[in-house]
């Protein structure tokens, strides 16, 4: 059984030897994994982390805010707003897989920019258990990235041996929001896997705002502890709706709430019907361009957790 103290006494005692006085770069996302990666290495070596937040352009509704909030006062944090080069790199991009790529792509440009000002020499990462198992253990304990522009960063990974859930009591032990620890996970690439199709401004308004909405509702009722995610997906889909005492043709919007302990595995758990009545009465009022709502019934396997 893990021991939270032992564990962050044990792990900032070996993040020293490993780094000992040379600069290391994270890539903070607000989630709890990088998170707890961020101050764990910040307890061991001081400013001589930079915790680099980049703004990609496909967040949730006040993200970038609540991060900055809880971040840019305890670590050396950076905020990089390249929401316009990740959008310009996305324009006319269907393809899911390719949205990855593109994603990924730009993302170690802006965040080789950052490591080269620094002169980084480790690249600090939270992987955990599930990512690389999930890879078939393809990923090494220890070794090194090389960059495109030939810059090699060694990469350390505090967490890589544990499961989310003793993540959250790691995060819990460091003092960490409670909010933050038990954020629903969220994908590297955002909302461009939960917008079907071609990204515009316009559909990734619409998905933040259905988005909000599937949020608040859980969180109001209380549901936000017993599910893993919860989410709107906006769909590529137009279909004929009635708004007023007018015929409209509007995007198809798809909930999506489960349950699980570590991602491996997901299944759709009961859910409350007048609450997700009352979701799909908000999207379909609040949300102008939305007509229809439906509701996503399948596990994983045979599904993913995510629909691109």
């Amino acid at each position: 059984m893990l021991n939270p103290s032992e564990f962050i006494k044990e792990s900032i005692e070996k993040i020293k030897n490993e780094i000992g006085d040379e600069k290391a770069i994270i890539a903070l996302s607000g989630g709890v994994d990088s998170s707890v990666c961020s101050v764990l290495v910040q307890e061991a070596i001081g400013n001589n982390l930079i915790a680099v937040f980049v703004n990609h352009g496909l967040l949730r509704e006040g993200e970038v805010e609540e991060v900055c909030g809880i971040f840019e006062d305890r670590l050396n944090f950076v905020y990089v707003d390249a929401s316009s080069e990740f959008l310009e790199a996305l324009n006319g991009v269907e393809d899911p897989e390719e949205k990855r790529k593109i994603i990924g792509k730009v993302f170690i440009d802006v965040f080789e920019r950052e490591a080269e000002k620094i002169q980084a020499k480790f690249l600090v990462q939270g992987t955990i258990a599930p990512d690389w198992i999930e890879s078939e253990g393809k990923i090494k304990s220890h070794h090194n990235l090389a960059l495109p522009r030939g810059m090699v960063l060694e990469l350390v990974e505090p967490v890589r041996e544990l499961y989310k859930d003793e993540v959250r009591e790691i995060g819990l032990e460091l003092n960490l929001p409670k909010k933050l620890v038990y954020r629903q996970p969220f994908p590297g690439p955002g909302l461009a896997v939960r917008v079907i199709g071609y990204l515009t401004e316009e559909k990734l308004a619409i998905c933040r705002k259905a988005d909000e909405i599937v949020r608040e509702e859980i969180i109001n009722n209380n549901l936000d502890g017993n599910l893993w995610q919860y989410f709107a997906v906006l769909t590529d889909t137009k279909v004929t709706g009635v708004k007023g005492d007018q015929r409209d043709f509007g995007y198809l919007v798809v909930l999506r709430m489960v349950a699980s302990v570590d991602a491996m595995t997901a299944y759709i758990p009961e859910l409350p019907w007048d609450v997700v009545r009352t979701i799909s009465k908000r999207i379909t009022s609040e949300v102008s361009e939305v007509t229809h709502v439906s509701l996503s019934i399948s596990d994983k396997p045979p599904s993913t957790i995510e629909f691109a």
